[in-house]
């Protein structure tokens, strides 16, 4: 990563508190490094493997004594400082990599993918503590994952990368409800995809025939040309479709299948020209497999964009 150092950028600068760092080794950058695959010293031991940075920048062992002391209360070590590293369990291991990486107080703490090597449960309990950790330290983190429910939960800003192009920067909540293109919409969060052509518009709405020969309507997104025959991309989010029973003219679907998530019941539907979308509905709702339904939403809620390439 250019950012760390181990890769040089093919353009541009990396500055870190309006210092610039792009031509720096990775050691003369003071950031903390955090890998999925936690990276610690087997022969040493929880308390050895956090001095280790300390050690190497000549710090005095007083003070080394008392950043464990204080750095373990933080993470939830405080009694494990003597044990073995490999003794430890997966989030055990994965804590004292973090305190290894803050212990030093860089201004910078990057983080690969750290929690991707750990069940569900730890994981998600893990994401809620490095939260409030990067609360107390006010350290800046880069967190990478390719997990969206971790990047929406964690940031408080996002940024989406698709090879190595910045598709969209913004808040959780902006790249959620207003994404720039169907990538970013499709990575962050469920989102249902329709192919089509414009057949007609206005300035805040547009209407986009679909596989099947229907016309459903969205808010167009960007500078493309509004003509017809246009090949566009329309883009819903499950939560903004509306299941009801088949009426003349509109879209309809067959139900092939109903999933139950306990806040939600998630509903596959196959519309009559073979693409297929998810609604999101309360689980009171139940809907059986085989059933017609007419499917909408409203043109609010459903952004249309160029097709790429187009």
């Amino acid at each position: 990563m250019s950012l760390a150092g181990f890769t040089h950028p093919t353009k541009g600068v990396i500055r870190i508190d309006e210092r610039d760092v792009t031509d720096l080794a990775p050691r003369s950058r003071n950031i903390g490094m955090v890998f999925q695959q936690y990276a610690l010293f087997p022969h040493m031991t929880v308390e050895q493997n956090i001095a280790f940075p300390l050690l190497q920048r000549g710090m005095a062992k007083s003070e080394i004594g008392n950043r464990i002391e204080a750095i373990t209360k933080l993470v939830g070590l405080v009694g494990l400082e003597k044990r073995p590293a490999p003794n430890l369990s997966g989030g055990q291991q994965q804590r004292v990599a973090l305190a290894r990486a803050l212990v030093f107080q860089p201004p910078v703490l990057l983080m690969d993918e750290p929690l991707g090597a750990l069940d569900k449960k730890m994981r998600e309990h893990l994401q809620v503590e490095i939260k409030e950790i990067q609360r107390v330290t006010g350290t800046t983190v880069v967190f990478v994952t390719h997990d969206q429910s971790e990047a929406l939960g964690m940031s408080d800003r996002l940024a989406v990368l698709n090879h190595g192009t910045v598709e969209q920067i913004g808040t959780p909540e902006e790249l959620y409800d207003a994404p720039a293109n169907a990538f970013v919409a499709d990575f962050i969060g469920e989102a249902n995809i329709l192919s089509g052509t414009l057949v007609g518009w206005s300035d805040e709405r547009c209407a986009i025939r679909i596989a099947d020969g229907s016309v459903v309507e969205g808010t167009p997104i960007g500078n493309f040309p509004l003509q017809s025959e246009t090949p566009v991309e329309l883009v819903v989010r499950p939560r903004s479709i509306k299941l009801d029973q088949p009426k003349e003219g509109s879209l309809c679907g067959q139900v092939l299948s109903s999933s139950y998530f306990g806040e939600s019941v998630s509903v596959r539907i196959k519309l009559a020209g073979g693409s297929e979308v998810t609604a999101k509905e309360p689980p009171t709702l139940r809907r059986v497999a085989g059933e017609n339904l007419s499917v909408s939403w409203s043109y609010q809620n459903a952004r249309v964009f160029q097709q790429k390439g187009e």
